[in-house]
């Protein structure tokens, strides 16, 4: 299943939001060792290079085609470089004083179990923020499973979707970190962003939530199913006179591992 670092990024202004609001919240002064776990192009993880110079700053990232785009900030910044990674493979070494995960830790099942995993090995005085999106539950997701799910297309598509308990809710990861000895901060925000031109949240989730479904059928498939699932946002989302409202659910939690 490929990214396409483009479609990712058209409607960046909204999608950085969540990053800044979460790394806002990471009060390290002098870290060692930075890493951004599902790093994506990289713009974002060159913010922490800047933020922190003296800092070594690691993206990882499983797309070579995401990772093909950071080129340019790594040559900005000597201290931050980029490798291809499986993310649930990843153990965080001695040093590791920050880790920021955005928008990945959806991808990875029994990702709950991994942050356990995670956060004790880090050491004391480490910190760890995490954002995952909590819009499972809404209609842009649960109209796309249930139209993956019915008679016309269940035979392509039954499985390939990811249901609503796929992320945790703010509590849940907050009590992760609370038993894994840190301090911390668990809070969800809804952006109401108002997105602009025709069919926009179909163009919204062609980035992210609909890859799976458009990777598992044919190109005259993925036409037909994207015909029948705009129809259904349309309703779901109706256009106004300024655009399209669209509801973006995020959960986030921050913590410090306590010295």
């Amino acid at each position: 299943m490929k990214w396409d670092p483009a479609k990712y990024i058209q409607f960046g202004d909204y999608r950085d939001r969540p990053y800044f609001d979460l790394t806002g919240r990471i009060h390290a002064e002098a870290p060692r060792s930075v890493v951004d776990l599902g790093c994506g192009p990289g713009n974002l993880t060159a913010t922490l290079a800047d933020r922190w110079p003296d800092a070594e700053v690691l993206g990882l990232d499983s797309s070579a085609e995401m990772l093909a785009k950071t080129a340019l900030h790594s040559v900005a910044a000597p201290r931050l470089r980029f490798a291809l990674a499986d993310i649930a493979e990843w153990t965080p070494a001695p040093e590791t004083d920050v880790v920021v995960t955005n928008a990945a830790l959806q991808w990875v099942p029994g990702h709950q179990e991994l942050l356990s995993r995670w956060l004790a090995a880090l050491p004391p005085g480490a910190w760890f923020g995490l954002q995952v999106p909590g819009n499972f539950g809404l209609p842009s997701h649960v109209l796309m499973r249930e139209l993956a799910e019915s008679a016309g297309w269940v035979k392509k598509l039954g499985g390939v979707l990811r249901h609503r308990d796929v992320v945790a809710e703010p509590a849940g990861y907050l009590k992760i970190m609370l038993d894994a000895g840190f301090s911390a901060d668990a809070w969800e925000t809804t952006y109401q962003q108002l997105l602009p031109g025709k069919n926009p949240v179909l163009d919204w989730v062609r980035g992210t939530g609909l890859r799976p479904v458009l990777a598992a059928l044919s190109p005259a498939e993925a036409t037909d199913f994207e015909a029948e699932y705009s129809a259904l946002l349309d309703v779901a989302y109706p256009e106004m006179e300024h655009g399209t409202v669209f509801p973006f659910r995020r959960i986030f939690a921050v913590g410090r591992k306590r010295l």
